[in-house]
């Protein structure tokens, strides 16, 4: 049974696992060296403190995980946040992507959160299909912003909105 569920400090080592591989194989990601578990634990407390971490689960296995963060540190951007979202390379184009952020999305949107972002490594056919199928538009793209694997690589930033709400808004839960 496939199911997606709040992310807890246990499920930081099946969230490394699936992450490490775009971190030594590929330039979707930034970081050089994968974290390991505890800072996989780390990174899930802050996430769900202000945002949201959620991780989809087959057969009780972690197979793929979704979360959220600020997008900006300053007070202004505060109902904006970035979002990202990683399953094992074998459930690319299955769904998993998609119940994952549906499922983020409705989280974040309940907590107050009217705008989404996210930032995709070009070329990713898998990853820009999956945003635009979800209603993200292109906002723009950092030109040979990031040096990984002895090539420079660009980075395309798409937005899409969570919700409408009233003016003025209420801070973010």
């Amino acid at each position: 049974m496939i199911y997606v569920r709040d992310a807890s400090e246990s499920d930081a080592e099946a969230c490394a696992a699936i992450y490490a591989p775009y971190v030594t194989g590929t330039a979707i990601t930034f970081e050089i060296d994968p974290p390991t578990p505890v800072e996989m634990a780390e990174r899930i407390t802050k996430a769900q403190a202000t945002h949201a971490w959620l991780v989809l689960e087959d057969e009780n296995r972690v197979v793929g995980y979704a979360y959220a963060g600020p997008m900006k540190p300053r007070a202004a951007y505060r109902w904006s946040c970035e979002v990202s979202v990683y399953v094992e390379p074998g459930r690319r184009r299955s769904g998993a992507g998609r119940a994952l952020y549906e499922a983020l999305f409705e989280r974040l949107t309940e907590r107050g959160f009217r705008t989404a972002v996210a930032g995709m490594t070009l070329p990713n056919a898998a990853s820009e299909g999956l945003h635009k199928s979800l209603g993200f538009e292109p906002i723009g793209t950092y030109r040979n912003i990031g040096w990984k694997l002895d090539a420079w690589h660009d980075v395309a930033w798409v937005q899409r909105p969570l919700a409408e709400l009233p003016d003025p808004p209420t801070e973010p839960r």
